[in-house]
């Protein structure tokens, strides 16, 4: 399986099958190159020792290579991981939750794997046109909305390597005076936040908003959520800064987003989960859409990496699944026939 340029390289020994590929699967999700994937015997056997930053190692009965140890010790410095759990049925929660702790069991060997977007990458941005030749229109059956009042519906946007560009033209691509507001977790080095909040906002109706203690999501806003700290909504739906970390491995955690923020709304909070590396979205999504809520995922293809997403669309709970502009054509379609919807059961009262 290739890697990519500079990214640490790990060894998988199981005499499990179904292990080797799903630790292979699991950590190719977090950018790693395998470099090696097989039972002892094969590694015993292999001509040239594998050159792996760090080897995984999982079987069902140690006893039964009792050789591997030393064969490992003579031909490696590199950390090896023993005693791994199983890994469970793919696309249930307990998967996800498995995927987590090896990587936070990676981490502690090869530090921060998750690659994230450059300075430089989102600068560029800045120079590329809107796809679009026209403005985008708010069709005649949407009354604009007002940008003074709360928005009823909120979309979170999840992203992470590869985001920035997605959400960029998905923002490009929506008419103005939706009556929606957006709250946008992307995972990025906290430096670069004031770059991403300039690029994204320039040729879009949406301009990015930072997170301000007591404020109530309006419509028309796109609130970015903060690297460092947990954000929540208290009772009255106004923005609240806790005094905690995000948990997990990623800031902003997306699918702690999910929760705060669903919590709060309930079947008027709705997700759209763009490209990234890993799977951070994938085990609140079931629980938003217990509620009632929309999930929906960037298309693979279009994904400069499309682990997330294609997590999130393992679980089962998305319901559309589309390039950056199509999701914005269908999220003012949707927007549209809900407003229909509202118009004729007020004429059917009347």
């Amino acid at each position: 399986m290739a890697g990519q340029p500079g990214r640490p390289a790990v060894g998988i020994v199981s005499d499990i099958v179904l292990q080797r590929h799903r630790l292979q699967e699991a950590t190719s999700r977090f950018g790693l190159d395998v470099c090696f994937s097989g039972d002892p015997d094969r590694l015993q056997g292999y001509p040239e020792f594998p050159d792996a930053s760090l080897w995984l190692i999982t079987l069902e009965d140690e006893a039964d290579h009792p050789v591997l140890f030393d064969h490992l010790l003579e031909n490696t410095e590199a950390p090896v991981l023993f005693g791994l759990d199983p890994a469970p049925k793919p696309g249930s929660t307990d998967y996800f939750r498995w995927e987590r702790r090896l990587l936070d069991k990676l981490e502690q060997s090869l530090g921060h794997i998750e690659k994230l977007d450059s300075a430089a990458a989102i600068e560029e941005l800045a120079n590329e046109q809107p796809q679009t030749a026209t403005s985008p229109t708010l069709p005649h059956w949407i009354p604009p909305a007002s940008a003074d009042l709360p928005a009823e519906e909120i979309w979170i946007l999840g992203a992470s390597l590869g985001g920035p560009a997605a959400v960029k033209t998905f923002l490009d691509n929506l008419p103005p005076g939706l009556p929606v507001g957006f709250v946008y977790a992307q995972h990025i080095d906290n430096n670069f936040t004031e770059v991403l909040t300039r690029v994204l906002g320039r040729h879009a109706h949406y301009q990015l908003k930072p997170a301000e203690n007591g404020y109530r999501i309006h419509n028309g806003d796109v609130i970015l959520m903060p690297v460092e700290h947990e954000w929540s909504l208290d009772d009255s739906g106004a923005l609240l800064q806790r005094d905690t970390p995000w948990p997990g491995p990623y800031g902003p955690s997306i699918d702690q987003v999910l929760l705060n923020i669903g919590d709060h709304y309930g079947a008027h909070c709705h997700a759209i989960v763009f490209s990234g590396m890993g799977n951070d979205g994938a085990i609140a999504a079931p629980l938003l859409k217990a509620y009632g809520s929309r999930i929906w995922v960037q298309e693979s293809s279009s994904c400069g990496n499309s682990s997330m997403p294609d997590s999130v669309a393992a679980t089962g709970c998305s319901v559309f699944c589309g390039t950056p502009e199509q999701l914005a054509r269908e999220l003012v379609k949707t927007i549209e026939e809900s407003c229909l919807l509202k118009g004729r059961q007020k004429r059917d009262s009347a």
